[in-house]
């Protein structure tokens, strides 16, 4: 086809083969005619071609003068001449003149004349002749054809029907990584590139079939000029036929597009950190539990970011103020708390990490050691034998971790307000990827956000754990001995993810050998609801030793309460008289106590629900006491919201169960206690809790 690199035929063929091959059509587009002129110029021999051409049927043309019956009379002695020499030198001529058609019309003809001898000796001469239009026009499309399948930048090749190459091109060749001379004449199948070869080789057979053409095939896969790197290629396949719609093989085009394919994966790559950053801002710090926290990180960074993941951090971080100093400078050596690990699948590696809330000492030599001396990530891309002895705690861990097929690994210093409070450990196992420098990158916005909240919650625990240590500093131990009462009670705090509130409970003996029962929530948490619940516990121990009304002694409470404005608190204040048998009540807008008489059903008591302390008494509900009357083996149940109160109950279904518990009260006050608060109080309630109970002894 006037290319040595663009090469068609039957290569490879055997004679045979060529021999049973069906003819091209390239003759019947060319409309060659054959004319055959005997000695003298007359006509001998007429082909069917010939009168396609120049409309003259075989019984018109046979044994007349060619050259009057085609040639013009101006052009009939040149004709002459040319035919004379032709018969007498032997040697063939070729140009171009017009002939007349049958029609009147004449035809520009591009001819070819030779002699030709028989066995006798006698001579003839042999006319080929073409269109010179056609002929011009397949040459250009011919040309045109060659150059572009030359320089084309796209890979294309031409297969027979049985798919063995018959031509291919220089982008071809490049991008296959193979010469043409080792793909001619060889199946598709042996030397394909790339991709699947069953899937391809279905899909050349299914276009040679259909003739409908399979268009921008995305194949990926590795050549063996770069067989570490994968590339990727559009890929389209076209049935070819012949003038005559005889199917003559297939065409394949090839696009290198691994650039293309690489940009895709790295937007994918990139769509996905921005995903799993915004996925770490809902999913990390749902919660002010340290704990909870850490698993959240370890838990959003598998298996996206890696196969293993392990949230460690500095002992000495969780010491919180006065505790011991940090062992940082301890010859190298740290002192790490384990958090939380996490796992993509179940894997011996999880058993090589320390067990979360255990302490371990890491020496100088540990990738954890160094990643929070540094300040910085620590990486491994491709881990080797002696990597994994300074990844793990020991040789066994370094055992187990080579067992998981860890390959890479990462270390990424956890940072919050400037402080190295621990570090990430991520390890790849059936990830085959390294981790990259993008990847580091994403994990230190990872650590970045999940420091913040791991620092947010170790400092809400240590004032959690001030505040409760302040608390129950503050709640009373029981007197050792009452008249005519018993009495039992109980105090939990909120939650670990809940702040500490201001629930308080004090059982005071009076003179006259009363006792001051009293139960009350400062609405509010944290330290400063502890601290104003204690001032209102000591206001109330000073108030009760000047034996006042209930009533009075919350409105004074009341006064008080309105200088440690913002705060609001409720109050149930109770004096019970033994040599009376009664008990006087007072109410500041807390939840009524439980009178529990035996042969009767437990009610909540009918009292008069006065305004909370601390919003004033003026335009409220003025605060008022009644007397009630208890007989030996009464009991009374004072108690704060956090006992009953729930989101998704009525508040009255809530006090009805509390009454039904209570239709049972056990010999010993402190058993019903606890059957109270583990059939009442939830796991995720909120509030704290202080139960108090006392009975009428006699």
């Amino acid at each position: 086809m006037g290319s040595d690199v663009f090469r068609a035929g039957i290569a490879g063929e055997s004679r045979a083969e060529a021999a049973l091959s069906p003819p091209g059509g390239l003759m019947d587009l060319l409309g060659v005619a054959a004319v055959v002129l005997d000695a003298e110029g007359r006509i001998v021999l007429w082909s069917p071609q010939a009168e396609e051409l120049l409309g003259y049927t075989p019984q018109e043309a046979l044994g007349r003068p060619a050259a009057r019956l085609l040639v013009a009379d101006e052009h009939l002695d040149l004709v002459l001449d040319l035919f004379q020499q032709v018969m007498e030198s032997g040697e063939g001529w070729e140009g171009v003149f017009r002939v007349h058609h049958k029609d009147g019309s004449t035809r520009l003809l591009e001819w070819r004349n030779m002699r030709l001898q028989d066995d006798t000796g006698n001579l003839y001469a042999l006319g080929l002749a073409q269109d010179q239009a056609t002929l011009r026009r397949v040459e250009r499309d011919l040309a045109l054809s060659v150059r572009l399948v030359d320089q084309s930048p796209i890979g294309l090749a031409v297969l027979r029907p049985d798919l063995r190459y018959v031509a291919v091109n220089p982008a071809l060749e490049r991008i296959g990584g193979l010469p043409a001379d080792e793909l001619l004449g060889r199946s598709f199948r042996e030397t394909l590139p790339f991709g699947d070869a069953d899937r391809l080789e279905a899909a050349l057979r299914e276009v040679l079939a259909t003739g409908t053409p399979l268009l921008d095939r995305h194949v990926v896969g590795r050549i063996r000029a770069e067989p570490a790197g994968e590339r990727a290629w559009s890929v389209s396949l076209y049935r070819l036929e012949d003038p005559g719609g005889r199917v003559i093989g297939v065409a394949v085009s090839v696009v290198d597009v691994t650039d293309r394919h690489r940009a895709a994966i790295e937007a994918e790559r990139a769509r996905s950190r921005l995903a799993l950053i915004a996925d770490a801002s809902v999913r990390i710090g749902t919660t002010l539990d340290l704990e909870q926290t850490a698993r959240e990180l370890a838990d959003v960074a598998v298996p996206r970011l890696a196969d293993v993941a392990a949230v460690d951090v500095l002992d000495r971080v969780l010491a919180g103020p006065g505790g011991p100093p940090g062992p940082d400078s301890d010859e190298g050596h740290v002192l790490i708390r384990a958090l939380a690990v996490a796992a993509a699948f179940p894997s011996v590696a999880v058993d090589a990490a320390d067990r979360p809330g255990e302490r371990a000492r890491y020496d100088a030599g540990r990738l954890v050691t160094r990643c929070v001396a540094t300040a910085r990530p620590v990486v491994i891309p491709e881990v080797s034998a002696a990597d994994l002895r300074v990844i793990a705690r020991d040789d066994r861990a370094a055992r187990l971790l080579a067992r998981a097929g860890v390959h890479s690994y990462m270390a990424v210093p956890l940072i919050a307000r400037g402080e190295v409070l621990g570090a990430i450990d991520l390890k790849r196992c059936r990830n085959p990827e390294p981790f990259t420098e993008d990847d580091v990158l994403l994990a230190a916005e990872l650590a970045s956000r999940a420091a913040v909240c791991i620092d947010n919650a170790r400092w809400y625990r240590e004032q959690r754990q001030t505040a409760l240590t302040l608390q129950r500093s503050m709640l009373p131990e029981m007197p050792r001995r009452l008249v005519g009462l018993e009495a039992a009670s109980r105090y939990q705090p909120a939650r670990a993810g809940s702040e500490v509130g201001g629930d308080w409970f004090d059982v005071i003996p009076m003179e006259r050998e009363r006792t001051a029962l009293v139960v009350g929530d400062v609405m509010g948490s944290g330290i400063t609801a502890a601290t104003a619940m204690g001032r209102l516990r000591t206001a109330t121990q000073t108030l009760a030793r000047l034996a006042l009304d209930p009533a009075v002694v919350l409105r004074h409470l009341d006064e008080i309460t309105a200088g440690l404005d913002p705060y609001i608190a409720t109050c149930i204040y109770a004096v019970y008289d033994p040599h009376r048998a009664q008990c006087c009540i007072a109410n500041a807008g807390h939840l009524p106590p439980v009178l529990v008489r035996r042969g009767c059903a437990p009610r909540l008591l009918d009292l008069p629900s006065g305004t909370p302390l601390g919003v004033g008494q003026v335009g409220g509900v003025p605060l008022r006491s009644i007397t009630v009357g208890l007989d030996p083996g009464d009991v009374l149940v004072l108690y704060t919201d956090g006992l009953v109160e729930t989101r998704d109950q009525d508040i009255d279904a809530r006090l009805g169960t509390l009454t039904g518990l209570l239709q049972t009260v056990d010999a010993t006050l402190g058993d019903t206690c606890e059957r109270l608060l583990s059939t009442l109080r939830r796991p995720d309630t909120p509030d704290d809790v202080a139960l108090l109970m006392a009975r009428v002894t006699g």
